[in-house]
């Protein structure tokens, strides 16, 4: 499997997304925004991304470890790393997670939250991704698009609904993210498909995706000619001058202008 990778900040703040690869494995991790909030941690949201997908990596390097066991023991043993983090605070550093492995004539992928994966096979375009983060608190996430990004208005409604959205996070009533509870791994999606019925694949975060997704600017075929193409980087730098044309959030409303962004993308 080659894999080409690129992961780029949305604007002057760290960048919470990460990315990384292996001749058999590609991982992209999301770190969620704290909006500015209490986290219980004093190490932030970069730290965590980092040392979960560095554990994530390692804990994948045998094939006879799963997906879904590989990435409880990562988040186990960075828990273990910051022992006297408050690591109960609804609000502890947190990461979608997205891993797509190959393993003999397998493709293996592992989606927990929003960070999709896109299959390309001869016939079409397959995306995996879990959206039950979609389907919780509208009304709050309503309020937040309804102003323009940078406005105080703005920063208060994403507050108020980031406060409401981590009490529903890692719920059965809510949705489920990689934080400090191994748990979490379990309500991962997963799933295999043989890899002669593909021709490239990508793994991707929310800010990248959203070329397709959100903004509605690109079709699944035109992004892997770019893929083909540019790279990654292209790729990126085609989200980055779509969102240059609405910098506020009017014609598509957002929580940022622009969000970090990271993509893998792998071909055989």
């Amino acid at each position: 499997m080659r894999v080409a990778i690129e992961t780029q900040p949305g604007g002057a703040g760290p960048n919470e997304d990460w990315v990384a690869a292996t001749p058999t494995l590609a991982v992209v991790l999301d770190g969620l925004s704290t909006a500015g909030l209490e986290t219980g941690c004093r190490h932030g949201v970069p730290w965590y991304v980092a040392q979960l997908g560095s554990q994530l990596v390692a804990a994948l390097a045998s094939p006879d470890v799963s997906l879904t066991a590989g990435l409880a023991g990562a988040l186990e043993r960075v828990a273990a790393l910051h022992p006297a983090c408050d690591l109960s605070n609804p609000g502890t550093p947190s990461a979608t997670v997205a891993v797509l492995r190959q393993r003999g004539s397998s493709l293996d992928h592992l989606v927990l939250a929003d960070s999709p994966i896109v299959l390309e096979e001869a016939d079409g375009f397959t995306v995996l991704s879990d959206l039950r983060v979609d389907e919780v608190l509208p009304e709050l996430r309503a309020e937040v698009e309804q102003y323009e990004t940078h406005t105080t208005e703005h920063k208060e409604a994403l507050r108020r609904f980031v406060t409401a959205q981590r009490q529903t996070r890692n719920t059965p009533a809510g949705y489920w993210v990689a934080a400090s509870d191994p748990e979490a791994a379990t309500h991962a999606l997963v799933g295999s498909t043989p890899i002669n019925r593909l021709r490239s694949a990508a793994v991707l975060s929310d800010g990248a995706s959203r070329l397709v997704t959100e903004y509605g600017m690109a079709t699944w075929s035109e992004v892997f000619t770019i893929l083909r193409n540019g790279g990654p980087q292209e790729l990126i730098a085609t989200v980055r001058k779509v969102e240059a044309t609405d910098p506020t959030g009017r014609r598509w409303p957002r929580y940022k202008s622009g969000d970090d962004a990271a993509v893998a993308f792998c071909r055989w």
